[in-house]
Parts: C-alpha cells; structure tokens; sequence
C-alpha cells in the first residue's frame, strides 16, 4: 500500500498560526496528510473544508475519518472555483471568510502511482494524466492531436526542457506509425530523443539523478490540467477569502509555479504604486498583504533524504492585512 508523506509538513501548518477554533481550507488534498494535522491544531470548535478534483482522494479521506468528526467538509471542486466553494460551504453572516488556507500543488504519492491516472514515467500506464476523470483533456490527446509545434511549445514552456523541439519531431514521427498510447511509450520516445550524456543528472541527494522524462511528463501534466491558469485564478481569491489576520500558506514544486505565487504575493504587499517623485501618494492604494516568508522554505536535508519527492518544494506565506 502506498504511504503519502506530506511535504514541509511541520513549517506549512505552524506559519498558518491554526488555534482552538480557526476556520481553515485544504484547497488541495491529495493523500490528506496536511488536513489530518489542520484538524488536530483546531479542535472540534474549529472548521476544515478540504478541497479536491480528484474524486478518489476526496472518498479515501471520507473513509479514514473517525465516526466523531463532524467539523469537516469535504468537497470535489478544483480550487480555481475557491470563492464559490466558500459562497456554498461556509455562509456564515460574516461572509465567507476564513482564517487560514494551505495549497500543495504537487501531486500525492497515491495520485502519482495510480495506473488509471497514468501521471508516472515510472510505470507503464494509459496516457492520461486528468486529475479530475471528467476532464476533457488528455495527455494521450495532447500527444496524438496537438501540432509538433503546439508539442514543443507545451514541454518547452511547462517543463523547461532544452530538447523540447527534438522530442515534439520524435512525437510526431512515432505517431504517423501508431498512436501513442501508454506511458511506457513515450518514455521510449524520449529516450531516444535526449543525448545520452544528458539523460542522468548527477545530485547529492539523489545518486540516480533525474529521469530524462522528468520535464516533458510536467509540462503534459501542466497542460492536461490547466494548472498555471487555475494557479493563476485561485491565489486572489484566497487572499479574497482570508480574515484579517488570516494566512495563506502555498507550497509550489517548480520555478513557474513559484513565480506565479511569488508575483501574486508581491503584487498584493505592495500598496503604493505612484511613481516616486510624487510628493504624496494620489493612487490610494492600500497593501493588502504583508509578506511572511521574505525567502521561501525549503525542506531540510534529513525531510528530502527521507522523501526525496520534496526536493523542490518551496514554501511562501503571506497574511492578510
């Protein structure tokens, strides 16, 4: 059976400042680790809404609650549609505010080793990689229908990859033989894309070094599920959502999701946006934010030794002003 392991675990749910009480959203989550440690910090007074597209996670943590808890709510949404789920969920005559929110975009152990979602290199699996089954998009779609243009646009700009364009062409010509249908295919293909020297990259705290696959399996993932533009959607409408004094604490898992939280965030703590020669401010703007962590938290040594699937996690926190 697998065991997920919640990433930055103790540094998310401390910098949410959670007490006796305390309205709280899991706006994401995958194997629940996070949620089960939310409920302990804000006992039975408190409230958690727990969000997922993954309907399978969303049972899985049902199933696993003890008969006593009723101060959970548990609901199938993409947390794009954040404000809506609170509108439904938690309309007290305050409107529906909160006192903290956590994301963790990645994915958990569970979803990543799941054949039917096919999100792994690891394993040969349908080409999938829909985190909500009634998404329209797959991965295998992507792969057999999109151009060998709109391919190498997808792994260069989601996954960074420097060999992009040659695995698009390599794409495209596997698909004029036979449809690309499984992971274990396109693993293949691009094996046969990378140069060899290229295809294992040393790192001190993983000997085996990084899958050639590793990039254009993201940036499929990426595109599958609109994750930039849901990121993109959600972050204002949770800092939206927070109570004076609220936090909202986001663990992203590479540089365009960091990028997109961090600019977010800056751009909410500003206040000011007069040019500086101006005497007195005439815009009026107000900081809405103010900026927890000025750097973001990484996991420590012994958390990616013990789980290196948290290598790459960066932690951000702001609270509501």
């Amino acid at each position: 059976m697998t065991i997920h392991k919640p990433v930055l675990l103790k540094e998310s749910i401390e910098n949410l400042n959670l007490k006796d009480g305390s309205i709280a959203v899991d706006a994401t989550l995958g194997g629940g680790g996070h949620s089960n440690e939310i409920l302990k910090r804000i006992g039975k007074s408190g409230k958690l809404i727990v969000i997922d597209q993954d309907s399978q996670a969303v049972e899985n943590f049902k199933k696993q609650l003890p008969a006593e808890i009723d101060n959970v709510i548990a609901v199938k949404d993409n947390f794009a549609n954040l404000g809506n789920i609170l509108a439904e969920f938690n309309p007290p005559a305050g409107g529906e505010k909160v006192d903290a929110i956590l994301a963790d975009l990645g994915y958990s152990s569970i979803q990543l080793e799941d054949a039917e979602i096919g999100m792994s290199f690891l394993q040969d699996a349908p080409l999938d990689m829909r985190l909500d089954r009634d998404g329209e998009l797959t991965a295998k779609q992507i792969v057999n229908e999109y151009s060998q243009g709109e391919i190498s646009r997808v792994i260069k700009d989601y996954g960074e990859e420097r060999f992009a364009s040659i695995i698009a062409k390599k794409i495209a010509d596997r698909r004029k033989i036979k449809l690309i249908e499984t992971t274990g295919e396109l693993v293949e293909i691009i094996r046969s894309a990378v140069p060899e020297r290229h295809q294992h990259r040393q790192n001190s705290c993983l000997p085996a070094g990084r899958h050639p696959a590793t990039k254009t399996f993201q940036a499929l993932r990426i595109e599958t599920n609109k994750e930039l533009e849901v990121l993109k959607n959600f972050v204002p409408q949770a800092i939206d959502a927070l109570n004076p004094g609220g936090r909202l604490a986001i663990i992203s898992f590479h540089s365009l999701e960091d990028r997109i939280v961090k600019n977010i965030y800056r751009e909410n703590a500003r206040g000011c946006i007069c040019p500086t020669d101006f005497p007195v401010c005439r815009c009026g703007e107000k900081a809405r934010v103010k900026i927890i962590s000025k750097k973001p938290i990484i996991p420590s040594q012994e958390e990616i030794l013990d789980n290196p699937r948290s290598r790459s996690a960066k932690l951000r926190i702001i609270e509501k002003i």
